[in-house]
């Protein structure tokens, strides 16, 4: 979750990495007593996502420094609009200037490419969902911006849920061991509360995986045609996943399979950060 705490740490880290002794160029050149106010405008349209983050940028900067929000995450907004108002001393509306834009931009974007990914699965009931593909360090930023744009997270960290993959299958597997009888005694090992996914890469594997008893199974990078299959093998037994390589020219088809989650490691590691401006004005 993207707690006050969660964001202050990573937000102080980003101010130290950005001004580790201080703004030199402001403390130069701008009167200590100086004021302005600034604005937050989009340079282009999108889904806002990060308004805390930007303003504790500027609080934790110089507490004097006031920022309104003009728009909650989420909203779409058009190029143009003004999304937040900054007020205070100048120096420390200079210094943390840079800090809150890039969050706020990294946020906007991922929010607004995972709108686009959710609007075109409009009429189908399947769930756009986030990856662990996430910025090191900053997950539940992403992982909020994903909220903002409609979409839904997967498992936070590997702390969180058993998802057995396919390099986790050919060990537990290793020696020919059979499949269900592995998972059933895997599952049996665990609190009754534990969500269990697996990932299958072929439509045979679907029947023995469905079998031991797991809650999701992830169809791995399955033609259309055998999304459908499997969705039909599965028949309500499990929630069924649809994973890889999708995008947003064929993430329609994917969600018009019948599948009940289509996951984008995009929605996080590809997102084009939102071009976003912080006009200042002298006060």
């Amino acid at each position: 979750m993207l707690t006050r705490a969660v964001v202050d740490a990573a937000v102080r880290a980003a101010l130290a990495e950005d001004a580790p002794w201080g703004d030199v160029t402001s403390a130069a050149l701008i009167p200590a007593d100086a004021t302005a106010t600034a604005s937050l405008v989009a340079r282009e349209p999108g889904v806002f996502s990060g308004g805390d983050v930007f303003a504790a940028a500027f609080r934790l900067t110089d507490p004097r420094i006031s920022v309104d929000a003009l728009v909650d995450d989420g909203t779409r907004f058009a190029t143009g609009s003004v999304l937040a108002t900054v007020a205070g001393p100048a120096i420390g509306i200079l210094t943390a200037e840079r800090i809150g834009l890039n969050f706020a931009q990294r946020m906007s974007g991922v929010a607004t490419l995972t709108a686009r990914f959710v609007a075109e699965t409009a009429g189908t009931h399947a769930r756009i969902v986030d990856t662990r593909k996430t910025t090191p360090g900053l997950r539940a930023f992403e992982r909020h911006a994903v909220r903002s744009g409609g979409g839904f997270n997967h498992r936070h960290s590997l702390s969180d849920a058993v998802m057995a993959k396919d390099n986790h299958l050919a060990v537990l597997t290793a020696g020919g061991r059979d499949l269900t009888t592995a998972l059933r005694e895997a599952i049996a090992r665990l609190p009754h509360t534990t969500h269990v996914e697996v990932e299958v890469d072929g439509l045979d594997q679907i029947e023995p995986v469905i079998a031991a008893g797991v809650h999701t199974i992830m169809l791995d990078n399955f033609a259309l045609g055998d999304l459908r299959r499997g969705v039909a093998v599965v028949a309500g037994r499990a929630v069924v996943e649809a994973s890889g390589g999708v995008d947003l020219e064929t993430v329609r088809a994917v969600a018009g399979t019948g599948v009940d989650v289509v996951s984008v490691g995009a929605l996080t590691h590809s997102a084009p950060a939102i071009d976003l401006g912080l006009d200042v004005r002298v006060g």
